[in-house]
């Protein structure tokens, strides 16, 4: 616990809202607290969500959930994408917080990053105690190592990754955007969020249980 507080000491300093939930059902109810009923939201792909149980009251029917999963085209989910843009609240966890209280997200269709970085004028975040790091050094090997072969896994692309367990190109932060070449990456766009000129537009919700990978 004193880590997960120490770090959310280190968010509150980057002007992001920061929270300490000793299991799931406490991060559940800083959500609730967190969201009013009937809001707009929205959120990015993340088996945190699930886990935690914040993606069953997303569901609940309190709030206007734009939800991807019941897209049945392509184009279905890329209008849901734009939409996401003016949602009240966007929900998702993080690939990697730093104890220096940076917040880092890689993705594939960049969807997830980009509407962290600007539109919904929420953005919470749940946050499993497995993805705090000391820093964006270890935040990129993290998702090098962890991360993205086990989300390749669990959608069932083609990528190196998946195949050996780690990128091939595991040299820490200077080779931050190297990788392969492969049509299914999911290492494609970089987002590190450090000191936020909007102050409390991040929310982070640090569980001290492991969520995600």
């Amino acid at each position: 616990m004193e880590m997960l507080r120490k770090t959310a000491d280190a968010l509150e300093k980057n002007n992001m809202q920061a929270f300490v939930a000793q299991d799931c059902r406490q991060a559940v109810n800083l959500v609730k607290d967190l969201m009013a009923e009937g809001e707009t939201i929205s959120c990015g792909g993340s088996v945190s969500l699930e886990q935690s149980g914040v993606m069953e009251l997303m569901k609940s029917g309190s709030y206007n959930f734009l939800d991807r999963s019941k897209c049945e085209t392509r184009e279905e989910t890329e209008e849901i994408y734009r939409k996401s843009f003016c949602a009240d609240t966007y929900l998702t966890s993080a690939n990697a917080v730093t104890m220096n209280g940076e917040l880092y997200n890689v993705d594939g269709n960049s969807n997830r990053v980009a509407a962290i970085a600007y539109g919904p004028k929420s953005v919470i975040f749940i946050v499993g105690c497995n993805k705090i790091v000391k820093d964006l050094d270890e935040a990129v090997l993290r998702v090098k190592q962890t991360a993205a072969p086990q989300n390749t896994v669990r959608l069932q692309l083609d990528t190196p990754c998946s195949k050996t367990g780690e990128c091939f190109k595991c040299a820490g932060g200077k080779d931050t955007a190297s990788g392969c070449r492969s049509e299914k990456r999911i290492c494609c766009s970089y987002l590190v969020s450090g000191y936020q000129r909007h102050k409390n537009r991040y929310k982070v919700i640090l569980v001290a249980q492991p969520l995600g990978y």
